[in-house]
């Protein structure tokens, strides 16, 4: 069953690509523009409100934390009379989108950084968010949403998902931008996010059929020209490049998750000519432990005996010859026949690549 399943899976990805003839796609979909980018924000804070869940006291950055807060706050403590469990230190990260101004909303994860058991129920202290010149560029707080949960009692444990980490929807308040002005530039590039040769050039001459002269200077870049008259404002020149459609180029590429099993073949994958066997060796062992007792009214005594039994199988396997330029279609095909497994495939396309019958990147995760 799961050989057949495996094989309908295969087929039903073989027929979606060749029912598209064409990677149509808009230059928005497949490149960005230089420049435009997030930014990266990190913030130190702590998480109030907990069930007794919260960092216990070899946490000391915590107990510190607790401290240093209070103190702002003109109250003063003793740090070793306190005993935190509904408090956690946490790191929280958010980006800050380009073009981003003061007022925006973003996004904050939340992520414990102690012994914590959960930040569930938990709620962030204003947190100052960062980036790498150490300005703060937005602050952080709320009540998290956390996807999971743990409790624990009489020795027993139950967790579901992953409940140090949680989520504050809209949690971030920017309080200022990064400086971005697209005014005055007499020419915009572009950027591939896959290198390709192919498209690079596809996409300069979709770009110059629409009407705005543009160039392909590399594998990934792709200078369009600003006219003069839209210098000062261009967002209706890039609103423009962005919804052009073209056809883009893709190397051969496979990639290979050996943890999960998981294999997927790209629709330019072509074999030479190869012959496929394959076949698997079963080594069964059963152990069935006995006791030999001694004869009655004697000294001995109860000796426990292990026999165990070994059973060795090899699967029977034909060999499949495959023409050279095969598709992937009668790659599958080919595969099918043989009864491989997920990850016996792996396998397979690892020795037909050290064959040199494999025109194809092979990509392992």
């Amino acid at each position: 069953m799961r050989r057949k399943r495996f094989g309908n899976v295969l087929c039903v990805l073989v027929a979606l690509g060749l029912a598209m003839p064409a990677n149509a796609a808009r230059v928005k979909d497949v490149a960005h523009l230089s420049g435009v980018r997030d930014n990266d924000l990190t913030g130190y804070g702590l998480v109030v409100g907990l069930h007794g869940s919260g960092d216990t006291q070899q946490s000391q950055f915590t107990v510190q934390a607790v401290v240093a807060m209070l103190s702002r706050m003109g109250i003063r403590v003793d740090p070793t009379a306190l005993r935190l469990r509904n408090v956690a230190a946490v790191m929280v990260t958010a980006k800050l989108p380009p073009f981003a101004q003061s007022g925006n909303r973003i996004d904050v994860v939340v992520s414990s950084m102690g012994d914590a058991r959960s930040l569930a129920g938990g709620t962030l202290i204003l947190t100052p968010l960062k980036a790498v010149d150490s300005q703060v560029y937005a602050m952080a707080q709320g009540p998290l949403a956390v996807g999971g949960f743990e409790a624990a009692g009489a020795g027993s444990r139950l967790q579901k998902n992953f409940p140090n980490v949680g989520r504050i929807p809209s949690g971030g308040s920017v309080e200022r931008g990064v400086p971005m002005d697209l005014a005055g530039r007499e020419s915009l590039v572009y950027l591939l996010h896959d290198s390709d040769f192919t498209t690079a050039q596809k996409m300069a001459e979709a770009i110059k059929a629409a009407g705005v002269e543009a160039r392909a200077v590399d594998s990934r870049q792709v200078v369009v020209d600003v006219p003069e008259a839209q210098r000062q404002n261009p967002v209706e020149l890039i609103a423009k490049v962005e919804a052009v459609d073209f056809e883009t180029d893709v190397n051969a590429r496979i990639v290979l998750n050996a943890r999960t099993g998981t294999v997927v073949m790209g629709s330019n994958v072509r074999l030479g000519n190869v012959a496929l066997a394959h076949g698997g060796l079963q080594v069964e062992v059963q152990a069935q432990n006995a006791v030999s007792q001694p004869n009655p009214l004697t000294q001995g005594q109860g000796v426990g005996v292990q026999n165990a039994q070994v059973n060795a199988t090899e699967a029977r396997s034909s060999v499949h010859l495959v023409e050279g330029g095969a598709s992937l279609a009668e790659l599958v095909q080919a595969l099918n026949a043989l009864g491989v497994t997920p990850r016996d495939l792996i396998d397979v396309l690892q020795a037909m690549k050290s064959a040199g019958a494999l025109n194809a990147e092979l990509e392992i995760q």
